[in-house]
């Protein structure tokens, strides 16, 4: 039977830490870092301390809402198409704002912000993204966080610190999964995240936690995006977590944030200093982004990107998409700050790549806001269709 060691209750001595008692250096070596004062600005790129962490997850959500998906990985095979137009269009450094699983890391990779902030409205989301913070904390390689995620053993090529993400990969697909690896790493995220980071996670958080950390050990790279946790809609036709790390950009190259170490290495940074967030948050909702504009306006940040994937498309199905432009109204940017949206293939768009499920494009926030006020966009196919960025990078042959 599935140990369920989320269930484990915290002890009463767990429970008695404060916030200040949290922010004690944590015992494994590879979280050894600085953590300075409370008082030092964020946006000058140092750590956070854990109360601050604690305090942003805590104090900036909203109350968790339904979306119609498990979200475990990304389902965009598109999503590498923008990565050249960063540096063209001056997109890096700031505040990153996304939503969703994995794909969230390799454009933090990309843009190198100095905080990044991951706002869904689904808790199980959020849960996901402390998830994986455990185990970029514990992980010091790629190979390390690939097996502990799906709770598989790596040996001999695969498992030294230089080793090709292709290497990693086939010994892992072949690989079993490990009920002792899964129970172990699994008392060990727990005791990162509620006894060393003190969060306070309901029951029911440890449930949810189970329950993404157990699907990938019984998935493994095969886990995908799917439509509830029954599967239903036929979620195999989404590419896996396989077929997402090797997608290649425009021009033929790997640029996963696991096909490359310094990638990997870079978001790891980010984890151990505690200034990746992940928040409960509709984009439409009437918490989360307004104080999230507040937080930046006080640490002097402006948001470089934000990945909305495809939720506008929902916001205008549901008749709240006038909420969500006054919600990027609140938050401050810069002349180069962009949109990173995901539209579906079943609606043709000029930068719509053949072969792919979704086509990635860029947009500036600042051209979004005037359009949006001048009320230009009457649906979604008017919003992903106008103004948009087309980066200047070939096509691979």
């Amino acid at each position: 039977m599935q140990q369920r060691w989320w269930r484990r209750s915290l002890t009463r001595a767990a429970l008695a830490l404060t916030l200040a008692a949290a922010a004690a250096a944590l015992p494994y070596s590879a979280c050894a870092v600085r953590q300075p004062a409370v008082t030092r600005a964020a946006a000058q790129g140092e750590a956070l301390t854990k109360a601050e962490f604690v305090g942003l997850v805590q104090g900036l959500s909203e109350p968790g809402g339904f979306f119609h998906s498990d979200n475990f990985t990304s389902n965009e095979t598109s999503y590498l198409h923008v990565v050249g137009g960063f540096q063209e269009f001056g997109v890096g450094g700031g505040a990153y704002v996304g939503v969703g699983p994995e794909q969230n890391f390799t454009y933090i990779a990309k843009i190198r912000p100095r905080m990044a902030f991951i706002v869904d409205i689904r808790r199980q989301a959020v849960l996901q993204h402390l998830l994986y913070k455990a185990l970029f904390q514990l992980s010091e390689t790629r190979g390390d966080f690939l097996s502990r995620l799906l709770s598989r053993p790596l040996s001999g090529a695969a498992a030294k610190e230089n080793a090709g993400i292709e290497v990693v990969l086939d010994q892992l697909a072949q690989a079993q999964p490990s009920a002792e690896m899964y129970t172990a790493n699994g008392t060990r995220v727990r005791k990162l995240l509620e006894e060393e980071l003190g969060l306070k996670l309901s029951e029911q958080d440890r449930e949810q936690l189970n329950y993404v950390f157990s699907s990938f050990r019984d998935e493994g790279l095969g886990i995908s995006f799917r439509f509830g946790q029954a599967g239903f809609g036929g979620y195999r036709r989404f590419p896996d977590l396989r077929d997402l790390i090797l997608e290649k950009d425009l021009k033929g190259n790997l640029g996963n944030f696991l096909a490359s170490d310094d990638d990997y290495q870079r978001v790891r940074t980010l984890h151990l200093q505690n200034r990746i967030i992940p928040l409960v948050g509709d984009f439409a909702g009437s918490k989360a982004f307004v104080a999230l504009g507040d937080y930046m306006r006080k640490h002097d940040l402006k948001v470089s990107a934000f990945y909305t994937s495809n939720v506008e498309q929902f916001l205008f199905q549901n008749g709240v998409f006038p909420a969500f432009v006054q919600n990027v109204h609140a938050l401050p940017i810069d002349e180069n700050s962009v949109f990173i949206r995901a539209v579906p293939s079943r609606q043709p768009h000029p930068m719509q790549v053949a072969g792919h499920r979704t086509t990635t494009l860029l947009q500036r926030i600042s051209v979004f806001l005037k359009d949006a006020d001048a009320g230009v966009y009457d649906d979604y196919r008017t919003l992903v269709t106008t103004h948009f960025l087309a980066p200047k990078q070939p096509q691979a042959q």
